[in-house]
């Protein structure tokens, strides 16, 4: 049984109200190649199973992309724009890994990039933690080949294709939850919100600990900027699998905007206590909380330390010209 990458679902994240800040997924059409990803253990032999990837920006705090890999370890990742990424690696059994920073370079039409991850020993989890559906392993053999093919299909972005193979999927196995959540990437890429919502919404009554359903929902409630669903949901989801920082700081940079800013500030700083590599802008994030609580020096010290992680461009241009106008009212 193959699985083939699944695509989150892309949207600009908002931090719209403030200049410099708003972002977005780079991988969002105007990729110039093809990424190919190997995951392997440290003895190079495949891993034999469908680990969970997730390729990641530097300097942003959301995932580009995300998918499995099959039982071979090999994953593609298409029309990926020019940039420095890196790759987290997890599933049951396998110790949480990242890639470490790599460039994806536009004079290259297919790239490969390795993974080494360490296996340790699985243990179910209790009252949450990353929850991997054992129903998956009883996925008929007619659904997994309409899984795969779906899953080309959405390589090449026939996103019609795609839908027939996944409704064929889950109609020969209802419980397929990563069917469910192709399905609902393939209709939000359709530009169908509902029947998006509706599909993700059946991934999490296959699964209703499946991390990857409820992040995806939050980006359609983030979309509709209906910040108090999708913080509850993202909370969901962080619960389900507590040790993805991504989603922690989609969630302080939701409560940002759904005015919880105490819980913005902490959950800012988990993320920066548990990774210090790409996550900058939650740093962004606590500043801002900060202000709005009229913690100004808080602030400042937040935007110091953004610009210490990530110096160079126009976030960082436009978080000196805030850090400056901060300072200003604390004279």
């Amino acid at each position: 049984m193959r699985r083939s990458p699944f695509l989150p679902v892309c949207v600009v994240l908002l931090i719209s109200a403030y200049p410099g800040f708003g972002f977005q997924m780079a991988g969002g059409g105007s990729g110039s190649g093809n990424l190919r990803v190997r995951i392997t253990d440290t003895n190079d032999r495949a891993i034999g199973m469908q680990a969970h990837v997730q390729l990641v920006a530097t300097g942003s705090a959301a995932v580009d992309r995300e998918g499995y890999c099959n039982n071979e370890g090999m994953l593609d990742f298409a029309f990926v724009a020019p940039g420095t990424y890196h790759l987290i690696v997890t599933g049951e059994g396998l110790e949480r890994t990242d890639s470490g920073t790599f460039e994806v370079d536009e004079r290259k039409t297919t790239q490969m990039q390795y993974v080494r991850v360490k296996r340790i020993e699985a243990t179910k989890p209790v009252g949450g933690g990353v929850a991997v559906s054992v129903r998956d392993i009883n996925v008929p053999e007619a659904a997994s080949k309409e899984f795969d093919q779906a899953s080309e299909a959405m390589g090449r972005q026939d996103w019609n294709k795609a839908v027939t193979h996944l409704n064929r999927a889950v109609a020969i196995y209802p419980k397929y939850v990563e069917g469910y959540t192709n399905l609902g990437v393939v209709y939000a890429r359709l530009g169908d919100a509902d029947k998006e919502r509706q599909a993700l919404m059946k991934a999490i009554a296959a699964n209703d600990h499946f991390a990857p359903a409820y992040v995806n929902l939050a980006r359609l409630e983030i979309k509709e900027h209906n910040f108090p669903a999708a913080e509850a949901d993202l909370k969901r989801a962080t619960l389900a699998d507590p040790a993805d920082v991504r989603t922690l700081a989609l969630l302080a940079q939701v409560q940002l905007l759904d005015h919880h800013y105490e819980d913005a500030i902490a959950n800012a700083g988990k993320v920066h206590a548990r990774s210090h590599d790409s996550d900058a802008l939650v740093h962004y994030v606590a500043a801002r909380a900060c202000e709005r609580l009229n913690r100004l020096a808080d602030a400042v010290n937040e935007f110091k330390l953004f610009l210490a992680e990530e110096p160079p461009g126009a976030r960082a241009t436009a978080a000196r010209e805030e850090m400056a106008a901060v300072q200003k009212q604390l004279h």
